[in-house]
């Protein structure tokens, strides 16, 4: 079987056109770099220039970050001060204890009942009744005593009628024996006309005679001795007696307490029901037991402690800001006028635990200012008075300078500053910044 070819057609020219010669060959594409290459470079190079001449430029700093992705804050200017902070309590300086009196009666102690008491909180001026004790009692006893004096009186007035009645018969009896002993003499006077039987018997009876009548004579000296120990026992009885009625009688008036000086009325604390309460109206007392206090609000302080580390830094002298926690936008102006010579152990603290007492007296005063509140103080260890001041978090140490980040449009700009009085929040800047400006706190990249 045989192939046949396609033929190749062959184009037709026309009358009069010279044929045409071959046809032309194109040059080999050579190999070469991409044309957006040279462009790029040169973008990149200029970059790059532009950067290391910001990053070398002279000048305060290079304006980087955003100031959109920073927290920042104002710089302010004022005082700074570089303070300890202590707690504690406030008290009165000038104060009165009332107590409950020492009686001199013997049982003028028991079943002491507060019948009434002044408010606590209220203010008593200089001589009021601010408590008085339930004085029934000891007026019943009082009335006791008073019988026992009476009884004790009519006892001495018994004694010595008795005595009289014993001494009359005495002497009576002395009378007798010194008629006995006359008679004898006188008989014996007539024993010339005797026997001297008989005379030696009336001389017996003489002898007789007259030792009796001595007898009764040294007798009657005893019995007037006697008598008057007896009476004096009960004279003493009736002194005794009239004296416990005496207590009993002083005692009575010192069941009204008053007010030894002018200020605010406080009671103290005692175990009622399980707790500690407040004293009011009712309850048992015993003598010397403290129940209240006169306070001079005028004269306020503060009682705190402090460690021993912080105490080293302490000085009679040093001012301090007092607040209260109750009333936080209250404060006041004080100073050190008291610290102790040693550290002690509180109540809670642990053994190796040891704390220096210090008194803040606070200057001024208010009606919310009282006795035993909680309260604060900041202690001014340094002061710098117009200083230009930073957070503390917003300075940092970069290649041995002291710099601080501060904003500048939609940046930051980088600042070498000097820094002077340094607390642990805040920093007086002497220089590189000023007051208005806005600084960063957090990272700047």
């Amino acid at each position: 079987m045989s192939a046949f070819t396609q033929p190749t057609p062959v184009p037709i020219r026309p009358p009069g056109q010279p044929a045409p010669g071959p046809a032309p060959v194109p040059p080999p594409v050579q190999p070469g770099r991409p044309r957006w290459r040279l462009p790029a470079l040169v973008l990149l190079a200029g970059l790059l220039g532009a950067g290391l001449y910001l990053l070398l430029k002279p000048g305060p700093a290079a304006q980087v970050g955003s100031a959109d992705l920073v927290q920042t804050a104002g710089v302010t200017s004022g005082p700074l001060a570089r303070v300890v902070r202590v707690a504690g309590q406030t008290s009165a300086r000038n104060f009165a204890s009332i107590m409950v009196p020492t009686f001199r009666g013997p049982d003028s102690g028991r079943d002491l009942t507060l019948m009434n008491v002044a408010k606590a909180g209220s203010f008593v001026k200089k001589g009021d009744i601010v408590a008085e004790l339930d004085p029934q009692s000891l007026k019943d006893h009082i009335d006791d005593v008073t019988d026992q004096v009476a009884q004790a009186e009519n006892d001495v007035l018994k004694k010595k009628a008795e005595q009289d009645v014993e001494w009359e018969s005495l002497q009576q009896g002395l009378r007798q024996a010194k008629a006995d002993r006359d008679k004898t003499k006188l008989d014996l006077s007539a024993s010339e006309v005797k026997t001297e039987v008989e005379r030696e018997l009336l001389k017996l009876n003489a002898d007789e005679a007259e030792a009796a009548y001595k007898d009764l004579q040294g007798d009657l000296a005893n019995k007037k001795a006697a008598d008057r120990a007896e009476l004096r026992i009960l004279e003493i009885n009736v002194q005794q007696q009239q004296i416990h009625r005496n207590n009993h009688a002083g005692d009575l008036k010192k069941f009204s307490m008053k007010a030894p000086m002018d200020g605010l009325v406080v009671m103290s604390q005692t175990f009622r029901g399980g707790e500690m309460k407040q004293i009011q109206q009712g309850d048992q007392v015993y003598p010397g037991m403290q129940f209240m206090k006169i306070v001079d609000t005028r004269s306020m302080q503060m009682e705190a402690s402090v460690s021993q580390a912080d105490a080293s830094e302490l000085r009679i002298g040093q001012v301090a800001t007092v607040g209260l926690d109750a009333f936080p936008g209250l404060q006041f102006s004080g100073k050190i006028y008291s610290m102790g010579a040693m550290a002690v152990k509180g109540i809670w603290d642990t053994y190796f635990i040891r704390n220096v007492p210090v008194r803040i007296v606070i200057e001024g005063s208010d009606s919310r200012l009282i006795p035993d509140l909680s309260a604060w103080a900041h202690v001014h260890l340094n002061l710098q008075e117009n200083a230009t001041i930073v957070p503390a978090e917003a300075v940092r140490s970069e290649g041995g300078r002291t710099v601080v980040f501060v904003k500048r449009g939609q940046g930051f700009e980088k600042r070498p500053v000097e820094l002077g009085l340094r607390t642990t929040t805040q920093v007086a800047v002497l220089t590189g910044v000023r007051p208005g400006e806005q600084v960063a706190l957090g990272p700047v990249k």
